[in-house]
């Protein structure tokens, strides 16, 4: 794959030490450490190998990656890897895309308390799917949930909501068979709605009541009961947006449409167009407009971009996959094991030893020969070897 005309490395690097100079004070070591990584990945900051290839000698330099969750270049590799784990767990059935999405006066709060509410957002979601999917009135059994947490909008603004990946049915209460929702229809999104208002607001008290949210700036007199109380009344009132998508064509393409929600983040590198000491110019979706008027281009100041993309930065530990139901991991395989055996499916076989392939080395650019590592080198380190001249890549097909 070709690297993008422009990265969000190649802004940080520009204009990150003024940006980090002019608000010093204001970053978080989280964010300053993702902002590092990201300049730092794939350069010899962080040393790497040289790579020969066995047949034409052809050689090139490979950089380490930073492996920062929040790093564009990286997230591929371990997107990939990630659902290559997720593979065996398909079921053969229709799977439904689930977005729980939180109204904006609970955005700005979470700004300031990213860890509690998030984690209020995920367990609240998971709750209501899972109670909504055992009501005999719905579908009376146990589902099973791949959360993703996304905190953005297509504009980089603060925007928390879930994308949840389900399988359109469930295992009976009493665990005696399997049990399909209707086709083409999950779960009525509006009883999910009123469910996850009232449980998210539920935790939300609790926590405040427990002294787990902290309230600056304009919301410090949130800190008093009465006034959150009031704040978030209207919210008792008003529709929360919960909505269902049609099911995928099968399991290669929930493979396909987990892969564009798993690993993202904020903003892709080929979604910008065009930088400059002064801003920063990429292509975002206004979700207002219906066809291809929706796709224009944004320019924002340097430092507001940059400010914009550190905002999704996520609290240290906190996961951003979480898996609930029968997908829960301390029963996980034996849920999928006794899903498998009520729809008369076999277990997908193990692939032979030695038939996997290994695609972490990629054949030689020029003739499709076998690529070997002969230096590797430390962070900060000059390779002894030199890559050869990109002139001379020219590739022979024999074919």
């Amino acid at each position: 794959m070709s690297r993008p005309a422009l990265e969000v490395a190649d802004i940080f690097r520009s204009h990150g030490p003024a940006w980090r100079r002019a608000n010093a004070g204001h970053v978080s070591l989280g964010q300053l450490k993702v902002m590092s990584a990201i300049e730092n990945c794939r350069t010899a900051a962080l040393g790497g190998h040289v790579a020969r290839c066995e047949d034409c000698a052809y050689t090139t330099i490979a950089y380490n990656s930073c492996r920062n969750r929040h790093c564009p270049k990286c997230q591929g590799a371990a997107a990939k890897q990630w659902l290559a784990e997720r593979e065996a767990d398909l079921l053969p059935v229709p799977y439904y895309h689930v977005v729980f999405t939180l109204p904006a006066p609970i955005s700005d709060i979470a700004y300031q308390n990213k860890a509690a509410i998030y984690d209020i957002l995920f367990k609240a979601s998971a709750e209501t799917l899972i109670a909504i999917a055992a009501d005999p009135k719905h579908l009376g059994a146990r589902v099973g949930i791949t959360s993703v947490l996304h905190t953005w909008g297509s504009a980089l603004t603060h925007h928390p909501h879930v994308h949840m990946i389900v399988p359109g049915g469930g295992i009976s209460l009493d665990g005696s068979k399997w049990v399909s929702c209707r086709p083409g229809f999950f779960l009525p999104v509006r009883v999910l709605s009123r469910l996850f208002r009232r449980l998210f607001l539920e935790k939300l008290m609790a926590a405040h009541g427990a002294g787990r949210l902290n309230f600056f700036g304009d919301h410090a007199p949130l800190a008093d009961p009465q006034c959150f109380a009031a704040y978030l009344a209207p919210l008792r009132r008003s529709e929360w947006v919960v909505y269902s998508k049609r099911p995928f064509g099968g399991p290669e393409a929930v493979l396909a449409y987990l892969a564009r929600y798993t690993h993202r983040v904020a903003i892709a590198d080929s979604r910008l167009i065009a930088f400059d000491e002064q801003s920063v110019t990429f292509k975002w979706k206004d979700y207002r407009i219906e066809g291809r008027d929706r796709y224009k281009g944004m320019t924002l100041a340097t430092d507001e971009f940059i400010r914009r993309f550190l905002i999704h930065v996520l609290p240290k530990g906190l996961h951003r996959i979480r898996h609930y139901g029968l997908f829960a991991k301390s029963s996980c395989a034996d849920n999928i094991a006794r899903a498998r055996e009520l729809l008369a499916v076999a277990k997908p076989q193990d692939e032979p030893a030695g038939a996997a392939v290994d695609h972490s080395k990629p054949p030689c650019p020029c003739c499709g020969g076998r690529m070997i590592i002969i230096e590797v080198f430390q962070r900060g380190a000059t390779p002894r070897h030199r890559p050869t001249d990109p002139t001379n890549r020219i590739r022979i097909d024999t074919s």
